[in-house]
């Protein structure tokens, strides 16, 4: 066992970006102990834990039911959670490296659902993964399940479902920012004897899961934004009116 103390010296060393190796040989604390250090949730420090709300029974929770909203619409689209040892869970969003101000906004959104974790940015080919580790990922998405989201069913909890009626702009941002576009389309028209090109706004939402398709345009439908369906997993947006909405509250990737 390990003091307080030495536990702290240890992960502050580590943050350094210290090795492992190194931080071993100095502190005398085994490898094992900073791994375990290193992805456990709550704090070493029980003063500072950050209680899930969903296991205290708080009908309310989470604390940022706006940031819920974003990252529960990005979770969705583009996160998965996974199971660890001793009942830990990680959650990992992945976002493209072409939208550096997503990142950043997917990991203020994941801090300010657990506090006192630390949020990593693991960097792969053409992407980073936006992960934290918590007990508690599962209370706060029960959408959680084996296999591929689009081959189970994927409803929201009342409790969800009241945070997205508050919060609807911040959910279909999420869902945009994972799984739909803003671009631009053109056409052309025989204008005075002249073909004439003409160019217009238009977002897409793609997602093979006509649960999340549904959750999509019932949202949609109660912010007054005008969509179709072309095909059975694509949304499109493309009237004036209804992409002006989209543009003041929801915006291209950035």
């Amino acid at each position: 066992m390990y003091d307080m103390g030495t536990r702290k010296r240890a992960l502050a060393l580590v943050d350094q970006g210290r090795s492992l190796n190194s931080v071993s040989k100095e502190t005398g604390v085994s490898r094992a102990a900073l791994r375990s250090w290193r992805i456990r949730i709550e704090p070493l420090d029980p003063g500072r834990g950050s209680p899930c709300p969903r296991c205290c029974g708080i009908p309310e929770a989470p604390d940022n039911p706006a940031a819920y909203s974003y990252l529960l619409g990005l979770y969705l689209g583009d996160g998965c959670i996974s199971a660890l040892r001793r009942g830990v869970y990680f959650l990992r969003v992945a976002c493209a490296d072409a939208w550096p101000g997503l990142i950043d906004a997917c990991a203020e959104a994941v801090q300010s659902l657990r506090p006192a974790n630390k949020v990593f940015r693991v960097q792969r080919q053409g992407c980073q993964y936006v992960t934290c580790y918590s007990k508690h990922w599962p209370c706060l998405f029960p959408q959680h399940g084996s296999g591929k989201k689009h081959a189970r069913v994927i409803a929201l909890e009342p409790w969800q479902q009241g945070i997205v009626d508050d919060y609807p702009w911040e959910f279909i941002r999420g869902l945009i920012h994972s799984d739909g576009c803003r671009i631009t389309n053109w056409t052309t028209r025989v204008v005075g004897g002249k073909p004439k090109r003409y160019e217009y706004p238009r977002y897409f939402f793609t997602n093979v899961s006509t649960d999340i398709i549904r959750l999509f345009t019932d949202t949609l439908d109660k912010l007054g934004v005008d969509w179709k369906q072309p095909n059975s997993r694509n949304i499109s947006i493309a009237r004036k009116a209804s992409v002006a909405l989209m543009d003041t509250h929801v915006g291209p990737k950035y």
